[in-house]
């Protein structure tokens, strides 16, 4: 019963950006070669017999065991790479479509105010803090976890503080019925790290639950967003 109130309550919370009222001042060059990086990477998995993808996920993406007990023993530099390759593998194809839409509306608009190698170090960076916090907060689990939605979630903390006034039109299903609705962004962007923030602490009391959604890595690339995004503006300007 438990278990079946927690997925009602955060898999059936699904809000879906189509697009913002904040207009780009420069192609975002850095958000395409993310994605088409993302895409490659992607399309290459999709060739992999199931015994060789798993073990190029469980090579390539973060297994936090061996992050924490393992450590202990000794592991060599190479394996520490894992925090920067597992922002570029995804585990199908509604999670590799999923996270680059929300990177193409929300990276666009961040880049803007970067710049194009700002954008990107934050990027990587606030994508690794990610990681660490999801390693922290399953330092037990052996099961390996990939994507780029720690690194999106950092970007769209950034879009929280920089844009709350802008508006996202958002599709809301509602059983089989779309919803069309324009949301302040900081309604949008809160409510989703509220959903994040909620799933997360079942999962640590359900652990069962997870569903293998890294929700720790959410939050904590979210709040690394909202935390650094002033040291990678390249002016004072204000939209």
């Amino acid at each position: 019963m438990q278990l079946k109130l927690f997925n009602l309550l955060c898999n059936n919370q699904d809000m879906i950006p189509l697009k913002d009222t904040i207009p780009n001042r420069a192609f975002p060059s850095t958000t395409w070669m993310l994605i088409i990086l993302c895409g490659v990477v992607f399309l290459f998995e999709t060739t992999l017999p199931q015994e060789l993808l798993d073990e190029f996920t469980y090579y390539f993406g973060i297994v936090p065991v061996e992050y924490t007990e393992r450590h202990r023993h000794g592991l060599p530099v190479i394996a520490y790479l894992s925090f920067l390759t597992t922002m570029f593998l995804h585990g199908g194809w509604l999670h590799f479509l999923g996270n680059m839409w929300f990177l193409k509306i929300f990276g666009s608009k961040v880049e803007d105010r970067m710049g194009h190698g700002r954008f990107l170090l934050f990027y990587l960076i606030v994508g690794i803090l990610a990681s660490i916090s999801y390693v922290y907060f399953s330092a037990r689990s052996s099961m390996p976890v990939i994507g780029a939605s720690g690194a999106i979630a950092g970007v769209m903390g950034a879009y929280y503080v920089l844009f709350p006034r802008a508006r996202i039109l958002t599709l809301i299903p509602v059983f089989i019925f779309p919803w069309f609705i324009e949301l302040p962004a900081v309604f949008f962007l809160g409510w989703w790290f509220l959903i994040q923030l909620f799933a997360g602490t079942v999962a640590r009391v359900l652990p069962s639950s997870g569903g293998g959604t890294a929700w720790w890595g959410h939050i904590g690339g979210f709040i690394a967003g909202v935390l650094l995004v002033s040291f990678f503006l390249k002016n004072n300007r204000r939209y």
